[in-house]
């Protein structure tokens, strides 16, 4: 007796039965490009590609953050982890492939959260350097400038203002670059002053930055 030929179809020379979860899976993406040309199914499936090689440098509160909102699965995540224990140039390329072909199962809606998220830590990362050359700033002019001791006591008034003071003097003392030294480009000498100047300084203005936003302002920027 004969069995039964299987109804299905062929995609690029593989044979797809019918009701198989390889059938599920193309026409659910089939589902979600209704509607787009090849090449934007194509950019699109690149453009999640790459997003995934984007999430492995997310945070891991960001990361926690996303899956308990739903917006990644438990495979995606254990597969992001696994990209990052892989060293091997050969495994990493596959196992990027794997996470690009989870990427392409994410909703919209997934999508945009992963944006987000990647947006918030570039932008953590912009406001660390912006007060870093803050924090350089102020050590700089401090140093340079007895009115900017004044300027800095009015606008952080917690600051021991004989520990300040005491510290601007001796970095002074220690700078015994000559003129000649600067006309040359040559960078002045920097000693232990000048490095606790920049921590003191950093640390009033990490305290300002802090105190900017109470608690109910951190509550509704992480609010879902």
């Amino acid at each position: 007796m004969s069995r039964k030929p299987k109804k299905g179809y062929f995609v690029r020379g593989q044979f797809v039965a019918e009701g198989s979860e390889l059938d599920l899976e193309l026409k659910a993406e089939l589902k979600g490009t209704e509607g787009l040309s090849r090449t934007d199914r194509k950019k699109d499936s690149d453009e999640r590609q790459d997003l995934g090689v984007e999430m492995l440098t997310l945070r891991n509160d960001l990361s926690e953050r996303l899956h308990a909102q739903g917006h990644i699965t438990d495979q995606l995540r254990e597969a992001l982890a696994e990209a990052r224990r892989i060293t091997n140039f050969e495994g990493k390329r596959r196992q990027m492939q794997y996470v690009g072909k989870l990427m392409r199962k994410l909703s919209e809606d997934a999508i945009a959260a992963v944006q987000d998220a990647l947006n918030e830590q570039r932008m953590g990362s912009t406001r660390d350097t912006l007060a870093l050359h803050l924090a350089e700033h102020w050590r700089d002019r401090l140093i340079a400038d007895d009115q900017a001791v004044l300027a800095w006591m009015t606008e952080y008034p917690n600051t021991d203002s004989q520990q300040l003071r005491a510290l601007v003097r001796q970095a002074r003392k220690d700078d015994t670059t000559s003129k000649a030294d600067v006309a040359k480009g040559l960078l002045p000498r920097q000693g232990r002053a000048y490095r606790e100047i920049f921590q003191l300084v950093k640390e009033h203005l990490n305290q300002a930055e802090d105190a900017a936003h109470t608690p109910e302002e951190d509550d509704e920027a992480y609010k879902p």
